[in-house]
């Protein structure tokens, strides 16, 4: 597809470097930097160049996917029998944070891919239908969706209407799902419906079957650059073995969801990086009163802040990473990293835009782009305030929202 875009800033060298003021690159292994250096070039050659002709034109970028696959960004920690990578959880975070530094539409794509669709069928799901779909998904051949909310259950997932009815050889499902990332383009599905007894069970369900649509969301100020949908099921025959045999409750879908905010902590952090980045070069190279904006003291300050503010969400991560390595990292560990690394992206985000003036909300510079897409990350998976009463609940032993 060709840019028919004037925005010079797309010819621009995307020279990105990722600050480490605590030189927490010692604490990475040699195969944890050479992933993050072969995605951050991917990065600079295929998602900074196009980011902001996509998102202005609020268009997903659907040739990327195979290429994800052949990177192998897709299934990152799937093993390798099923065509994954077989990586450890930092290696597949780092991935996270260089692909959101190009645009959180990338990256939740990835995340979905990853945490939503090929992890439940891991985990959930039988032999044979992790021999059928997770070697095209992790290729790239096959992209997936995960439909659990809707339109009148969104943090409360527990009331969800969506439910389907056991027949001689298939399950018979209604319902419908919303602010679906991937459902335009999704060949399949994760769907998790109330069945006969009104018990929580997740279904892979293939794109073509007989009442089963998809409709894109248009209008949207955030996540330009993705595709989100609606799922809607009307008496569809989905065969029995579609059923993920080891999906009991809605625990199981919490789980999808807790691996899914793992990788939102590195990707905002990302998002964040790349915002200061930006504004540091900016404010050495504009000049005011006859000298760089830069050697002002509340410039200094802004950019000082930003990099404390990074600093101590590098930290949350990597920390966060070898707990998960160590399958020790708990629901309110990830939360707190979530809440955390999304509203700092934000203010960090803010303060970058202040320092870029007029120009921030320029598309030349990406700030603004990245500053609306981290207010939907700062809502999916989990808004920043459910995150907090699950931290909560962890503090005190009294969930609020129940």
């Amino acid at each position: 597809m060709q840019s028919t875009s004037l925005n010079p800033s797309r010819n621009k060298a995307d020279t990105f470097e990722s600050p480490d003021f605590y030189c927490l690159d010692d604490l990475l292994t040699a195969e944890h930097k050479l992933v993050r250096s072969a995605v951050r070039t991917f990065v600079k050659r295929e998602i900074t160049p196009i980011a902001e002709e996509y998102a202005q034109r609020a268009e997903f970028p659907r040739h990327i996917v195979p290429k994800f696959g052949q990177i192998g960004v897709f299934g990152a920690t799937i093993p390798t029998e099923y065509g994954g990578g077989g990586l450890d959880q930092i290696s597949y975070g780092l991935m996270t944070q260089e692909i959101e530094r190009g645009d959180s539409g990338m990256r939740s794509c990835v995340s979905v891919q990853n945490s939503l669709v090929m992890y439940p069928i891991w985990a959930f799901g039988s032999e044979a239908q992790r021999q059928k779909y997770l070697p095209r998904l992790a290729s790239g051949e096959l992209i997936g969706c995960f439909g659990l909310t809707e339109a009148n259950h969104g943090s409360d997932p527990g009331g969800m209407e969506s439910n389907f009815i056991e027949r001689s050889d298939y399950f018979l499902l209604n319902g419908s799902k919303l602010w679906i990332t991937n459902a335009d383009i999704a060949d399949i599905a994760i769907v998790w419906a109330r069945n006969d007894q009104g018990k929580v069970r997740g279904l892979i369900v293939e794109r073509g079957l007989e009442g089963f649509t998809t409709a894109e969301i248009k209008n949207k100020w955030s996540l330009r650059a993705s595709t989100t949908g609606e799922l809607m099921f009307r008496d569809v025959q989905v065969p029995k073995e579609s059923i993920l045999p080891e999906a009991f409750g809605l625990k199981s879908a919490l789980k999808c969801l807790e691996q899914a905010r793992y990788g939102i902590c590195w990707g905002a952090l990302g998002a964040a990086m790349e915002c200061y980045e930006v504004a540091r070069r900016y404010a050495l190279e504009r000049i005011q009163f006859g000298k760089p904006i830069a050697s002002f003291q509340l410039v200094q300050k802004k950019l000082a802040e930003m990099l404390t503010d990074i600093t101590q969400g590098q930290l949350l991560c990597w920390r966060l990473g070898v707990l998960k390595n160590e399958d020790r990292a708990t629901v309110a560990q990830i939360s707190m990293a979530k809440r955390n690394n999304v509203e700092m992206a934000l203010r960090v985000a803010r303060e970058a835009r202040q320092i870029l003036g007029a120009m921030g909300i320029s598309g030349d510079y990406p700030i603004m782009r990245h500053l609306m897409n981290l207010e939907s990350v700062s809502t999916y998976e989990g808004t920043h305030d459910i995150q907090l009463l699950i931290l909560g609940a962890e503090i005190t032993g009294i969930p609020a929202f129940k």
